[in-house]
């Protein structure tokens, strides 16, 4: 992309796996395109991880982002639950490493903040922000989807403050 960014967010999530790649140029996005990746619950792990990466590959060779933006984990109860997503994430990061692409991790709070400068609105504010600064007439869906391009957005927000950063100090931030 030619004096921007592009920008691959990723939601993680071993069932449904939300990507969104956006373009960031002049203090301006642009939704390139979004999606779901998803797999059956009656896949073993293995092969659901092993589709997620091939399929998140294929994305990344399709669209060519310099950077992803992937949300941290937080969960507060099911440890199995949070063990699969984290298998599902380390796909992810894996397959964006393994294509060259550099991986920003944000938490949801930090994604939330990046949005609507509070870190506890709503699923609901955060979807309509999302279609609101793409200038979109739904926001995406399903929430995974939405979850991926905020993420994408929140590193568009964050990558000229990392940037001012690094040429002020010399010390780089990523």
């Amino acid at each position: 992309m030619d004096g921007g960014l592009r920008i691959l967010g990723i939601d993680p999530g071993y069932a449904i796996l939300g990507w969104g790649v956006v373009d960031f140029r002049a203090n301006r996005y642009r939704l390139v395109d979004c999606g779901a990746i998803t797999t059956g619950k009656e896949m073993p792990m293995p092969a659901r991880l092993k589709a997620l990466y091939a399929e998140l590959t294929e994305v990344i060779g399709m669209f060519l982002p310099a950077v992803a933006a992937v949300e941290e984990l937080f969960f507060n109860s099911n440890a199995k639950t949070a063990i699969r997503v984290g298998e599902a994430r380390g796909a992810a990061i894996l397959a964006c490493a393994n294509c060259g692409v550099e991986v920003y991790e944000y938490t949801p709070l930090q994604i939330k903040q990046a949005l609507s400068g509070y870190g506890r609105a709503s699923k609901e504010q955060m979807q309509e922000l999302v279609r609101s600064v793409l200038g979109l007439e739904r926001a995406p869906r399903p929430d995974d989807v939405a979850d991926a391009v905020a993420a994408a957005i929140c590193h568009a927000n964050s990558s000229g403050s990392l940037s001012r950063i690094e040429r002020a100090t010399g010390v780089r931030m990523r």
